[in-house]
């Protein structure tokens, strides 16, 4: 198991309410590098290699799911209706691509307190 800093601990309840550091390619490749022995030349190429076969499935229109943590969806947006916000004008917005996130059940247990 990869532990992060105590910044991204999800028991960590955050009493004060500050805004908690984003969690960045970097400190993947830090917490590979530290905790699986692993080289840093050897961490970020896994970490990318992670990232470009999730890049990849999406792309090609699949759905990436990775469990306990959760879903990643490719959807289709129709065109719809819009407006010009510099000139008010009326337009048609073309249909498009999307990515959403399902967050798992463990997950979203777990940042609710409940696991």
């Amino acid at each position: 198991m990869i532990h992060f800093p105590s910044s991204y601990d999800l028991q960590n309840q955050n009493p004060s309410m500050e805004p908690l550091m984003t969690l960045v390619k970097e400190n993947l490749i830090e917490s590979m590098y530290n905790q699986c022995g692993f080289s840093k030349h050897q961490s970020r190429i896994l970490v990318d290699k992670v990232f470009e076969l999730v890049k990849k499935s999406l792309e090609s229109g699949d759905d990436v799911l990775i469990s306990g943590f959760g879903k990643f969806l490719v959807k289709q947006k129709g065109q719809r209706r819009g407006r010009n916000p510099a000139t008010g004008e009326d337009m048609t917005l073309e249909g498009r691509t999307v990515v959403g996130f399902r967050c798992s059940p463990v997950l979203r247990d777990k940042l609710n307190g409940a696991g």
